[in-house]
Protein backbone atom coordinates (compact mmCIF):
# COMPACT_ATOMS: atom_id res chain seq x y z
CA UNK A 1 0.00 0.00 0.00
CA UNK A 2 1.30 3.96 -0.87
CA UNK A 3 0.38 5.06 2.81
CA UNK A 4 1.34 8.94 3.57
CA UNK A 5 4.15 8.99 6.05
CA UNK A 6 2.70 12.35 7.03
CA UNK A 7 0.13 14.60 7.19
CA UNK A 8 1.74 17.77 6.48
CA UNK A 9 5.22 19.27 5.11
CA UNK A 10 6.56 21.06 8.12
CA UNK A 11 9.90 22.76 9.18
CA UNK A 12 11.77 21.20 12.17
CA UNK A 13 10.73 24.28 14.17
CA UNK A 14 7.03 23.38 13.59
CA UNK A 15 7.04 19.61 14.37
CA UNK A 16 8.92 20.50 17.59
CA UNK A 17 5.91 23.07 18.36
CA UNK A 18 3.59 20.57 17.27
CA UNK A 19 5.08 18.26 19.92
CA UNK A 20 4.96 20.28 22.13
CA UNK A 21 1.22 21.40 21.90
CA UNK A 22 0.28 17.77 22.17
CA UNK A 23 2.33 17.33 25.16
CA UNK A 24 0.72 20.10 26.69
CA UNK A 25 -2.61 18.94 25.84
CA UNK A 26 -1.90 15.45 27.53
CA UNK A 27 -0.97 17.32 30.74
CA UNK A 28 3.03 16.76 30.47
CA UNK A 29 4.97 19.90 31.25
CA UNK A 30 6.77 20.88 28.25
CA UNK A 31 10.38 22.94 29.19
CA UNK A 32 12.55 24.56 26.38
CA UNK A 33 16.14 24.88 26.72
CA UNK A 34 19.65 24.93 25.03
CA UNK A 35 22.23 21.35 25.78
CA UNK A 36 24.65 24.45 27.99
CA UNK A 37 20.99 25.35 29.96
CA UNK A 38 20.34 21.44 30.89
CA UNK A 39 21.81 21.04 34.05
CA UNK A 40 20.04 24.08 35.12
CA UNK A 41 16.58 23.38 34.14
CA UNK A 42 17.05 19.52 35.56
CA UNK A 43 18.10 20.83 39.00
CA UNK A 44 15.03 23.34 39.07
CA UNK A 45 12.75 20.85 38.03
CA UNK A 46 14.09 18.37 40.91
CA UNK A 47 13.51 21.24 43.44
CA UNK A 48 10.18 22.37 41.78
CA UNK A 49 9.39 18.83 42.66
CA UNK A 50 10.85 18.90 46.42
CA UNK A 51 12.48 15.43 44.90
CA UNK A 52 14.95 13.91 47.78
CA UNK A 53 16.04 11.27 45.24
CA UNK A 54 16.65 10.30 41.00
CA UNK A 55 17.36 7.29 39.93
CA UNK A 56 19.49 7.97 36.42
CA UNK A 57 20.40 5.11 33.40
CA UNK A 58 24.08 4.10 33.98
CA UNK A 59 24.83 5.85 30.50
CA UNK A 60 23.07 9.03 31.22
CA UNK A 61 25.24 11.95 30.35
CA UNK A 62 27.03 12.96 33.27
CA UNK A 63 27.08 16.94 32.18
CA UNK A 64 23.17 16.29 32.54
CA UNK A 65 23.42 16.40 36.74
CA UNK A 66 26.19 18.91 37.50
CA UNK A 67 23.67 22.00 38.62
CA UNK A 68 21.84 18.44 40.93
CA UNK A 69 22.46 19.42 44.83
CA UNK A 70 24.60 16.78 46.48
CA UNK A 71 21.27 16.49 48.95
CA UNK A 72 19.56 14.92 46.33
CA UNK A 73 20.32 11.19 46.90
CA UNK A 74 21.38 9.46 43.48
CA UNK A 75 20.57 5.97 42.28
CA UNK A 76 21.72 4.38 39.25
CA UNK A 77 19.45 1.76 37.29
CA UNK A 78 20.74 -1.42 39.20
CA UNK A 79 18.62 -4.75 37.78
CA UNK A 80 18.81 -5.65 41.22
CA UNK A 81 16.56 -2.53 42.24
CA UNK A 82 13.13 -4.23 43.03
CA UNK A 83 9.89 -2.72 42.12
CA UNK A 84 9.34 -2.08 45.95
CA UNK A 85 12.95 -0.32 45.59
CA UNK A 86 12.19 2.01 42.83
CA UNK A 87 8.85 3.18 44.42
CA UNK A 88 11.05 4.60 47.31
CA UNK A 89 12.77 6.69 44.38
CA UNK A 90 10.89 10.49 43.72
CA UNK A 91 11.90 10.91 39.98
CA UNK A 92 13.75 9.21 37.29
CA UNK A 93 15.66 11.56 34.75
CA UNK A 94 16.01 9.72 31.11
CA UNK A 95 16.43 10.50 27.37
CA UNK A 96 14.09 8.98 24.64
CA UNK A 97 14.73 7.40 21.61
CA UNK A 98 12.79 10.18 19.56
CA UNK A 99 9.25 11.78 19.68
CA UNK A 100 6.82 11.97 17.40
CA UNK A 101 5.21 15.56 16.80
CA UNK A 102 1.52 14.50 15.22
CA UNK A 103 0.63 11.83 18.07
CA UNK A 104 2.58 13.60 20.90
CA UNK A 105 4.40 10.30 22.01
CA UNK A 106 7.73 9.63 23.26
CA UNK A 107 9.29 6.62 22.40
CA UNK A 108 12.06 4.51 25.14
CA UNK A 109 13.75 1.50 23.43
CA UNK A 110 16.13 0.99 26.58
CA UNK A 111 18.90 3.19 24.47
CA UNK A 112 21.53 4.96 25.61
CA UNK A 113 20.71 7.39 28.28
CA UNK A 114 17.06 5.34 28.79
CA UNK A 115 17.77 2.45 31.18
CA UNK A 116 15.37 -0.48 31.91
CA UNK A 117 11.57 -0.03 30.80
CA UNK A 118 10.91 -0.45 34.19
CA UNK A 119 12.77 3.04 35.86
CA UNK A 120 10.37 5.02 33.93
CA UNK A 121 7.13 2.90 35.28
CA UNK A 122 7.54 2.85 38.84
CA UNK A 123 8.96 6.59 40.48
CA UNK A 124 6.17 8.84 40.39
CA UNK A 125 7.92 11.89 38.52
CA UNK A 126 9.76 11.38 34.80
CA UNK A 127 11.77 14.04 33.44
CA UNK A 128 12.16 12.99 29.97
CA UNK A 129 14.91 15.36 27.17
CA UNK A 130 14.41 15.20 23.66
CA UNK A 131 17.34 16.78 21.58
CA UNK A 132 15.87 18.82 19.12
CA UNK A 133 15.13 18.80 16.09
CA UNK A 134 17.15 15.37 15.78
CA UNK A 135 15.01 12.95 17.97
CA UNK A 136 12.10 14.22 16.66
CA UNK A 137 9.98 13.39 13.45
CA UNK A 138 6.83 14.33 12.45
CA UNK A 139 4.48 10.91 12.52
CA UNK A 140 4.66 7.44 13.04
CA UNK A 141 5.40 5.89 9.85
CA UNK A 142 8.73 8.41 10.01
CA UNK A 143 9.39 6.69 13.83
CA UNK A 144 9.19 2.62 12.68
CA UNK A 145 11.84 2.69 10.62
CA UNK A 146 14.28 4.44 13.11
CA UNK A 147 13.39 2.10 15.94
CA UNK A 148 14.80 -0.84 16.65
CA UNK A 149 11.68 -3.58 16.53
CA UNK A 150 13.24 -6.30 19.25
CA UNK A 151 14.25 -3.64 21.65
CA UNK A 152 11.27 -3.56 24.56
CA UNK A 153 9.31 -0.05 23.62
CA UNK A 154 7.38 2.11 25.83
CA UNK A 155 5.26 4.37 24.55
CA UNK A 156 4.38 7.78 26.13
CA UNK A 157 1.48 10.16 25.62
CA UNK A 158 1.46 12.01 28.57
CA UNK A 159 1.35 11.20 32.08
CA UNK A 160 0.10 7.61 32.99
CA UNK A 161 -3.83 8.21 33.62
CA UNK A 162 -7.19 6.05 33.26
CA UNK A 163 -10.85 7.22 33.92
CA UNK A 164 -13.62 4.99 35.55
CA UNK A 165 -16.99 4.71 33.94
CA UNK A 166 -17.55 8.34 35.39
CA UNK A 167 -14.38 9.68 33.49
CA UNK A 168 -13.27 10.74 37.10
CA UNK A 169 -9.65 10.64 35.44
CA UNK A 170 -6.98 9.20 38.33
CA UNK A 171 -3.19 10.18 37.17
CA UNK A 172 -0.16 7.75 38.13
CA UNK A 173 -1.79 4.48 37.55
CA UNK A 174 0.36 2.60 35.08
CA UNK A 175 3.80 5.18 35.25
CA UNK A 176 4.07 8.50 36.31
CA UNK A 177 2.02 10.94 37.70
CA UNK A 178 3.92 13.95 36.65
CA UNK A 179 5.84 13.86 33.54
CA UNK A 180 8.50 16.81 32.61
CA UNK A 181 9.60 16.94 29.18
CA UNK A 182 12.78 18.99 28.65
CA UNK A 183 13.17 19.53 24.47
CA UNK A 184 16.60 20.45 23.99
CA UNK A 185 17.32 23.44 21.65
CA UNK A 186 20.57 22.92 18.79
CA UNK A 187 21.96 26.50 18.35
CA UNK A 188 23.78 26.74 15.46
CA UNK A 189 26.84 28.82 14.77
Amino acid sequence: RDYLTTHAHRTPQQTTDLLADHLTDYRAHVHHTTAAGLPTTIARLLADHRTRSIVVPHDLPAGWLDAVPDTVHRHTDDPAQTPQDLDTIDTVITGCALAIAETGTIVLDAGPDQGRRILTLVPDHHICVIHTPDQIVDSVPQALPRLTPHHPQTWISGPSATSDIELDRVEGVHGPRTLDVILVERRSG
